[in-house]
């Protein structure tokens, strides 16, 4: 297709309906040719944006406030790359790790390319209901992809992220409703110039309600009750594009409302996100720390990581918080990733889901532990890697300020991070009990998990083109 922009949105929508009809199970062919695809218009579009500014494309002609706008600018080009590459990844890993006869294989083609759909659609939507429509269907695909294993855990897990999925986006569209009602419109371009520090109470009790129903559905603590059951229940690739991906959208949506049509009401409740972000930080990470299950580990490690998202609130009067809250998704994204697909080759090879049963992974399966180090370089911030830049930025920002807290919180993180990162690899180099299992793994799943970690480091070496990308702004 000839715009980028409407690629990336029909083509996931298109291989998703043609693996939906050729069958369960089948579409793994069709779906890595159209990630490929849309891996090379996000690389086109990110290459216009660079060179151009801001892209824009008005659905059938039709542009806002009569029609509908697709729009991106720097950060939206720069997520979607990082989503179709990140997929691509995921698919590949995906396509060797599912068994023949594994329930979960049966619809996880058709619900990935749905949830692709909807969050390239998210990334470039220009008006706040069709925000929400997105929403929706980002939320509702990963829903199924958690149940799609359809174990009593799977099932539970996925009924409450559907409750807490629905009530987060039943409270934006509250708000979205508030907002229509004041102005007469949800183009986000046209409620720039019109939202200001006197906007009417209703305008203020919107903006708050869109933002808890973001934090709902980002797992923010204490709203994350929902994530660790689905990210450490889930099959790995299900698991990895939820903890990678689904929850950076609602992350973004908030960061383009608080610094686009709400910006003259955001200050006032900067610190709210911030707080909550470093509770986030000390009791994922304390978690994690004590699980005993290695899905689980990765999951509460998830619950930790967002918090450092949410420290930028305070700060973004430095342009330093803003590029440190970009590298924080990107890091943690890769990471993530390849952590949840390292914890897939452990269980296909040992059977089991336990930190103990690692003992011996050194010997047996280095390449997949050798993964797991890098990712836990990039969680734990250590250089080179993308996590050290994000939170190098997030500290230079918060001593610009003179808010050291926030510097005290980040590097304390690191700490915990480092702690348990540490305990999966010690136990990795023990001796392994006599006569212990270990079945062979596909070399795709190894090394897929290894490219996703390598690339969370070298990321690193290459910010200041993610930066420069990033500050292409609508």
């Amino acid at each position: 297709m000839a715009d980028p922009l409407v690629g990336l949105v029909l083509l996931p929508l298109g291989w998703a309906t043609l693996a939906f009809v050729l069958g369960p199970g089948r579409g793994a062919w069709a779906a890595l040719a159209g990630i490929a695809a849309q891996a090379w218009l996000a690389w086109l579009l990110a290459a216009q944006v660079g060179a151009g500014g801001t892209a824009r494309h008005a659905v059938g002609g039709w542009g806002a406030p009569l029609g509908i706008d697709l729009a991106a600018d720097g950060l939206s080009a720069a997520l979607l790359l990082l989503t179709q590459w990140l997929a691509l990844g995921v698919a590949l890993y995906a396509r060797s790790y599912f068994a023949a006869g594994d329930p979960a294989r049966r619809y996880f083609w058709p619900l990935a390319g749905f949830l692709l759909a909807g969050l390239n659609a998210l990334f470039v939507a220009n008006d706040l209901f069709n925000l929400y429509v997105t929403l929706e269907l980002v939320g509702l695909a990963a829903v199924g992809l958690v149940a799609a294993a359809g174990g009593e855990r799977q099932i539970a897990a996925a009924l409450r992220y559907l409750f807490a999925a629905l009530a987060g986006s039943g409270l934006y569209l509250f708000g979205v409703a508030l907002v229509y009602g004041v102005y007469g419109t949800v183009s986000i371009a046209t409620l720039a110039p019109l939202i200001t520090p006197e906007a009417p109470r209703l305008v203020w009790i919107a903006g708050g309600l869109m933002a808890l129903g973001l934090v709902v559905k980002s797992a923010l603590f204490p709203f994350h009750f929902w994530l660790p059951p689905a990210h450490g229940g889930a099959p790995a690739p299900v698991s990895a594009l939820l903890s990678a991906l689904v929850v950076k959208a609602s992350f973004y949506l908030l960061l383009r409302l608080w610094l686009g049509p709400f910006a003259p009401l955001a200050p006032a409740a900067a610190w709210l996100p911030a707080l909550l972000g470093a509770a986030a930080i000390f009791w994922g990470s304390w978690r994690a720390i004590r699980a005993e299950r290695l899905k689980p580990l990765i999951a509460w490690s998830t619950v930790a990581q967002l918090g450092y998202l949410f420290l930028i609130f305070p700060l973004l009067a430095v342009p330093a918080a803003f590029g440190a809250g970009v590298m924080q998704v990107f890091a943690h994204a890769l990471a993530k990733a390849a952590l949840f697909a390292a914890a897939g080759v452990f269980i296909q090879a040992t059977g089991q889901d336990t930190v103990a049963g690692l003992a011996g992974a050194a010997a047996r399966l280095p390449v997949t532990l050798f993964a797991i180090g890098l990712a836990g370089m990039t969680l734990a911030g250590l250089p080179p890697s993308a996590g050290f830049l994000a939170k190098w930025q997030l500290i230079e920002a918060a001593l610009a300020l003179g808010h050291w807290p926030i510097a005290v919180v980040a590097l304390a993180g690191g700490l915990m991070a480092a702690v348990y990162v540490f305990r999966v690899l010690r136990q990795a180099f023990c001796l392994a009990p006599a006569g212990a299992p270990v079945a062979a793994v596909p070399r795709a799943l190894e090394w897929t998990a290894f490219a996703l970690a390598a690339a969370s480091v070298l990321l690193g070496f290459f910010g200041v083109d993610l930066m420069t990308l990033i500050e292409v702004r609508a």
